[in-house]
């Protein structure tokens, strides 16, 4: 049951990969808005149709315009899906209307939410959730001026709660904080429940649990607010347990609004809090890189080596997230998430590979322009993220399954093993189409792991200690058969998700299992 669901899990990651995070953020609002819009013309949800029609229009005008002209100032490249996912979250935040002063202070929020990702930013990275913010002074400002409106959050309805859960499942499977999202979600809920009993019984109110779960769950902002806010990555520390603290933190703030003076600690601002926490936790910095060289390690890899021009720090096995800014991007965007394949030692030089497309595929606009980078020339990365760790303890027996370039992880963390001194018992099951595939071979050598290559012929001068699997295919039974001892050994793959699909039977008898899926671009 469990290897079924892994499979089902990584192919529909394999499919939604297809597009870029910020790319199904916005096509998924879209959505959320299209069908509220056919939900108002039967009354089932708050606003009529024409509010709504009239509140995005302004809203996108006014966040669109505001981001085009900062960037202009700061030379930025202009992203038009970055100001439309605003734009369409504060859409389900405010309260959409057609009053003239309420517009204007719709209007104003929107201003204010893409000004703050410039102003409210440490190097070049912003620190709070645009929407948030927007929303924020809103009602900081509907203290002194009512009929500017506040926000209503009126997408905590039951009509909603459906499509909000479906296409927000979507998105947390493409951005990988499903876990992250459940966890603020279970907790937000239980501490409304706990805070909504109190006060029946303090108005001497018998207290029924389910006539208060329910209402809680399906008509509270939660959902919409766990899938669509919380989740944005540039608000998020770079470990998994940082980003469960924060969940924590907004769960509580949200589910108990503290009152202060005239309005409450709750939803967003309930979310700037998680916001400072998580910036605690990492302070977020835009790192300029400048590309030092070219090469190519086999005939269908390319690796780029950059020399850092601002503090880094990362741990072998984590991921950046590189951006080429460039006209017409496609489906995929402007940024793309790397491995990093050199070692923190080797700082301030720092190496990605990736795999050059060919034959039929058609060449993503990011690897056009990618290509066209040359050396001297900067680029900036957006962060450092993951949790594709190896375990502290020097004697816990690994196994490692790479696919292709899916390697470049572990490439970082056979160098830095090696460089730091530590023994360690590890396999590597390398998977290639054949032998001159097999990139990084010195540097997997110079580690000392043993080696296992699937390919379909047998490479030549195979290291010592690597064994050709002779023909054995890769599947769950392939890999029992080449590591019998995978019940002793954490296991840790990357490569495409349907490989991990194809392996979920097998990896699950390890003793734990990491998973790095990517879907290519």
């Amino acid at each position: 049951m469990l290897s079924t669901l892994t499979a089902a899990w990584n192919r529909v990651f394999a499919v939604l990969g297809r597009v870029s995070m910020y790319r199904l953020v916005y096509l998924a609002l879209a959505a959320l808005a299209v069908i509220s819009l056919l939900l108002s013309f039967f009354g089932l949800v708050g606003p009529d149709p024409l509010q709504l029609v009239v509140t995005l229009i302004v809203l996108v005008a006014v966040c669109a315009g505001v981001d085009a002209a900062a960037q202009r100032v700061l030379n930025l490249p202009w992203r038009i899906e970055s100001s439309l996912i605003t734009a369409h979250i504060l859409l389900f935040v405010l309260r959409p209307t057609l009053e003239l002063t309420g517009l204007a202070g719709i209007a104003i929020a929107g201003a204010v939410a893409s000004l703050s990702k410039y102003l409210l930013a440490w190097r070049g990275r912003h620190i709070f959730n645009p929407a948030a913010v927007g929303a924020t002074v809103l009602t900081l400002l509907s203290v002194a001026w009512p009929a500017l409106g506040a926000s209503s959050w009126w997408v905590g309805t039951p009509a909603l709660a459906g499509p909000v859960i479906v296409l927000g499942v979507a998105v947390l499977v493409r951005t990988e904080k499903l876990r992250v999202v459940a966890g603020f979600v279970v907790i937000a809920v239980a501490v409304a429940v706990v805070r909504t009993s109190i006060q029946y019984q303090d108005a001497g109110l018998d207290v029924e649990l389910f006539e208060i779960l329910w209402p809680v769950l399906w008509s509270s902002p939660f959902l919409f607010l766990g899938a669509f806010m919380l989740s944005e990555p540039l608000t998020l520390p770079p470990r998994r347990w940082q980003q469960f603290t924060v969940a924590a933190v907004v769960g509580v703030l949200a589910g108990w609004p503290i009152p202060v003076g005239d309005i409450s600690l709750g939803q967003e601002r309930a979310l700037l809090i998680g916001n400072l926490v998580a910036f605690a936790f990492a302070v977020r910095t835009a790192v300029r890189l400048t590309l030092v060289s070219r090469a190519q390690p086999t005939p269908t890899v390319r690796e780029l080596t950059f020399r850092v021009q601002d503090r880094l720090s990362f741990r072998p096995g984590q991921y950046l997230e590189l951006e080429v800014p460039h006209r017409h991007p496609d489906a995929r965007g402007t940024r793309r998430e790397f491995s990093i394949a050199s070692a923190p030692e080797d700082l301030p030089i720092l190496k990605v590979a990736f795999k050059e497309g060919g034959g039929s595929q058609p060449q993503s606009s990011f690897k056009k322009a990618l290509a066209a980078v040359g050396e001297g020339d900067r680029l900036a990365i957006t962060g450092v993220w993951g949790d594709f760790l190896l375990p502290t303890r020097d004697t816990a027996p690994i196994l490692m399954v790479a696919a292709g370039i899916g390697v470049t992880p572990f490439v970082s963390q056979l160098r830095h093993a090696r460089l730091a001194g530590r023994d360690r018992d590890i396999v590597l099951v390398y998977v290639a189409s054949d032998g001159a595939d097999l990139a990084y071979r010195d540097e997997i050598e110079a580690s000392g792991a043993r080696v296992i290559v699937f390919t379909r012929t047998r490479p030549d001068d195979l290291p010592a200690h690597w064994q050709w699997a002779q023909g054995v295919r890769l599947d769950a039974d392939g890999l029992l058969r080449v590591v019998p001892d995978i019940g002793a050994r954490h296991a840790y793959i990357s490569g495409p998700a349907g490989l991990i699909a194809d392996l979920a039977p097998a990896l699950e008898r390890a003793r734990s299992i990491t998973t790095d899926a990517f879907s290519g671009y």
